[in-house]
């Protein structure tokens, strides 16, 4: 990794709401440079930070048969504690986090940094409707900044607390677009994203072109009726699908694939693109 990235890495332990309890002694290396120390987490999360101040990451835990939650809603746990862990290493990288308010009703998140050490993102719930619970735990508990982006086009919510920043937006069809909301939080400084959920906010970020890199992490585990994942206008054709340069991580029995979307292409440009390579002509 350059210098300017180990130099980047060790900022981030000086930023607010970092803990020194309970630290995972290889994720500290990291944060602190000591990147031989722990090639593995170099190598996985080293991209992300030689990325630099702009990038917009995703991540999804799914079944094997692509569903994120039972038809319930009961998500706990599809995926495992590594994959856990791997969530909170991304939350521990960015400066925002990204849930739809479906998320928030669900599960009543906290979208902090537990599982490793590292500074808590500001968490941004987007709800056009105003209808996030008042006592959930993201309005009521000042672990972290949180943004309540709610429609323009609607009376603004009372601020339920001093941690809360009420931030009303324009919405088209029902909801925000993604690259508006990219803008608003890179006009604070909050460049570095992660889109944590559910799938239909992972989705219109997908749709959207609005996301560089997408972590989906699959259990070895059989739903057959649930939330779905990923969903979002296709192709006719496969050859047409967009196809992205890949990495697969073995988290515990789950797998995780990371597609760097800033470099996707249509499926038969792509393999154009391959073979080009293959015969040394880029």
């Amino acid at each position: 990794m350059h210098d300017d990235n180990v130099r980047y890495l060790r900022t981030t332990q000086d930023r607010p709401g970092e803990t020194a309890g309970d630290v995972d002694e290889g994720w500290a290396e990291l944060l602190g440079g000591h990147l031989s120390n722990n090639g593995e987490l170099s190598e996985r999360y080293g991209p992300l930070v030689a990325a630099g101040p702009h990038l917009v990451v995703a991540q999804l835990g799914q079944s094997l048969d692509g569903f994120i939650a039972a038809r319930t809603g009961d998500a706990c746990f599809v995926t495992g504690e590594a994959d856990r862990t791997h969530l909170h290493r991304l939350r521990a990288l960015v400066d925002a986090v990204i849930v739809g308010v479906g998320t928030v009703v669900a599960d009543d998140c906290q979208l902090t940094v537990r599982a490793v050490s590292g500074p808590n993102p500001v968490r941004v719930v987007l709800d056009p409707e105003g209808r996030a619970p008042r006592d959930a735990h993201v309005l009521t508990t000042a672990d972290a900044p949180t943004w309540w982006v709610v429609a323009e086009d609607r009376p603004a919510p009372t601020k339920p607390a001093a941690h809360v920043e009420v931030v009303q937006l324009a919405r088209s069809h029902g909801s925000f677009a993604p690259g508006q909301i990219v803008a608003a939080l890179r006009a604070r400084g909050l460049g570095r994203v992660l889109v944590e959920g559910g799938g239909i906010t992972v989705s219109r970020f997908l749709s959207a072109g609005a996301l560089d890199r997408l972590f989906v992490t699959t259990a070895p585990l059989l739903v057959g009726d649930g939330v779905p994942g990923l969903c979002f206008d296709g192709e006719d054709r496969l050859a047409d699908a967009v196809r992205a340069p890949s990495r697969r991580f073995l988290l515990d029995d789950d797998v995780c694939v990371e597609l760097d979307l800033s470099r996707a292409k249509p499926g038969a440009e792509q393999a154009r693109s391959d073979e080009r390579e293959e015969a040394g002509q880029d």
